[in-house]
């Protein structure tokens, strides 16, 4: 098994490399504080939750190789713990730090509501899960429970992995729609490619799924397929699955 090499964040005083030749008021912190947030740059922003460099780089260095790392700012927070903190100059606490104001971020776009969403489109209902679920790098499947006006009565992961009907039991799938009273559901899954078109595995397990639900008493309204690139809707493409 590949051991995972921690880097350590102790803040020593005199090891880290200073900031040499960027004036004051441009270094990050500074910047932010006198300017505003939106005046930084993604790698001044992610320098400002890292705090300081380490002996061979200033803190802009090490904040560019973690978003390098990340692909960008939107890869970062579906980056595991273990793997950010091989970026040297991230340990557990600017590892953490990081991860913490990455879904502070994402809970800022995407708040919940007092009153329960009504998602009555594909669109709403994309927008709804994108924020949360759109961007894994594995493939995740899960129902979204609705009542019967459409409202969002509970989000609900069911499987992970390459999705596979052997993999996804409708039994799993209406037992939680059993136990929370749900009147309808919608099927969505991510596809880490960027790509939301539908394979031929995702069209076969609609099926079964809109099948079982008819023998439930629980409407399959939707399988909706989620990426970084957009999404994908199986009941405006392909509306004859739907309709028994």
């Amino acid at each position: 098994m590949e051991q995972v090499r921690v880097h350590h964040d102790v803040e020593i005083p005199g090891a880290a490399r200073p900031l040499r030749g960027v004036a004051a008021a441009d270094r990050p912190r500074e910047k932010l504080l006198g300017r505003g947030a939106a005046a930084l740059g993604d790698h001044e922003l992610v320098a400002v939750l890292l705090g300081a460099g380490i002996r061979r780089c200033d803190v802009l260095a090490v904040a560019a190789q973690v978003l390098t790392a990340g692909g960008g700012v939107g890869g970062l927070s579906t980056l595991a713990p273990e793997r950010l903190m091989r970026e040297p100059g991230v340990g557990p606490t600017r590892a953490a730090r990081l991860l913490a104001a990455l879904e502070l971020g994402r809970r800022a776009l995407a708040p919940r509501p007092a009153t329960r969403p009504r998602v009555a489109t594909p669109a709403a209902v994309a927008a709804f899960l994108a924020p949360e679920h759109a961007r894994h790098r594995e493939e995740r499947f899960g129902v979204l429970l609705l009542d019967t006006k459409h409202r969002v009565v509970r989000v609900v992961p069911i499987s992970q992995g390459t999705l596979d009907a052997s993999l996804v039991h409708p039994r799993e799938v209406f037992r939680a729609a059993a136990e929370h009273s749900a009147a309808a559901i919608v099927l969505f899954h991510n596809h880490p490619s960027g790509d939301p078109a539908p394979s031929l595995d995702d069209v076969q397990l609609t099926r079964r799924l809109v099948d079982a639900g008819e023998l439930m008493g629980i409407a399959v309204v939707d399988h909706v397929v989620l990426a970084d690139g957009g999404w994908h809707s199986l009941r405006e493409s392909s509306p004859c699955l739907f309709r028994r």
